[in-house]
């Protein structure tokens, strides 16, 4: 019995060393396979996907990934829209955040660049996706919600820059 468990050890430690990193390379590939077009300048992909652009910044020595959808001008949306998002980034922006930079909203995912799974870049384009498309009305970027206060101002859907 004692063989067993230490072959058991072994094989799940040995596997651990085994197991692979992400990397720019591996990163563009999945990238490249999920995209309608892609165009790179440096550490940064532009991509677009489902006619909606995203862009993915990393950094190999700091150890960080970043997936980023513009959505809209900070001016063109009210208060209420902000708290909207706000709400959703607790309840159904669930590894997106929506976040405010250089006066536009975003629709933004970030990881660790080297812990990252093939499966997690792609449910990552998938969420951006989701939740750049869904601002303004549902603000989710998948089908689930964490309970709670959930309720939402209604307003009129703001338009979104995304669009192509």
């Amino acid at each position: 019995m004692r063989i067993f468990i230490l072959v058991l050890l072994v094989f799940l430690f040995a596997g651990k060393g085994y197991s692979q990193e992400m990397t720019p390379v591996k990163l563009y590939e999945i990238i490249k396979q999920e995209a309608d077009t892609v165009k790179t300048n440096g550490n940064q992909h532009q991509f677009l996907f489902n006619n909606t652009m995203l862009i993915c910044v990393f950094d190999e020595n700091a150890n960080r990934m970043r997936i980023i959808s513009p959505i809209i001008k900070r001016q063109e949306i009210g208060e209420e829209e902000l708290l909207n998002a706000m709400v959703a980034n607790f309840h159904s922006a669930l590894d997106v955040k929506y976040a405010l930079s250089d006066e536009i909203i975003w629709s933004v995912y970030t990881h660790p660049l080297k812990e990252l799974s093939e499966h997690q870049v792609v449910d990552a384009i998938q969420q951006v996706y989701a939740a750049a498309i869904t601002f303004g009305n549902t603000y989710s970027s998948t089908n689930m919600v964490f309970p709670g206060n959930t309720k939402k101002a209604e307003k009129p859907k703001p338009k979104i820059l995304n669009k192509t």
